[in-house]
C-alpha cells in the first residue's frame, strides 16, 4: 500500500463575528461526544459542585451511588470528524503548553564561599 503524501498545511486568519451572546463564554464542567453519521456531536454541561461533592462523599461512605445525576447541557456543537480532528490538534498543543515547566533559575540570595573556605 502506497504512503499517503501529506498535502502542505496553510495558515489563514479567521474572524468569527458572534451571534446574539455567543461570545460570552459558558461555564462547563462536563462533557461527552457521540457520533452518528460522520457527525460528532460534542455535549458540554454544568453539574451543580455541591452535587459531585456528595456523589464522592457517598461513594466514600459505602451506601449505594446515585443512578444519575441533573445537570445543565450547557451548548452542543455537531462537526465532521475532520474538525474534531484538527480540534484534538489544537487541545494536545494546548495541553503540550501547559505541561511545560518554566526553566527560570532564580539567584541564590547570598554568594557561596570559595571552596576550602570556612564560614562562620
Amino acid at each position: 500500500m502506497a504512503e499517503p503524501i501529506e498535502k502542505p498545511v496553510t495558515a489563514i486568519n479567521v474572524t468569527l463575528q458572534p451571534i446574539d451572546h455567543s461570545d460570552q463564554p459558558v461555564s462547563a464542567n462536563y462533557s461527552v461526544i457521540g457520533v452518528a453519521h460522520g457527525i460528532a456531536y460534542l455535549d458540554f454541561g454544568f453539574l451543580e459542585p455541591a452535587q459531585l461533592a456528595g456523589v464522592a462523599q457517598k461513594i466514600r461512605g459505602g451506601p449505594a451511588t446515585p443512578a444519575e445525576l441533573e445537570g445543565a447541557l450547557v451548548v452542543r456543537v455537531a462537526m465532521g470528524l475532520d474538525v474534531v480532528q484538527r480540534l484534538q490538534q489544537q487541545l494536545q498543543q494546548v495541553l503540550v503548553g501547559v505541561n511545560r515547566k518554566p526553566a527560570i533559575k532564580f539567584p541564590s540570595p547570598l554568594p557561596s564561599p570559595p571552596a576550602g573556605e570556612r564560614v562562620g
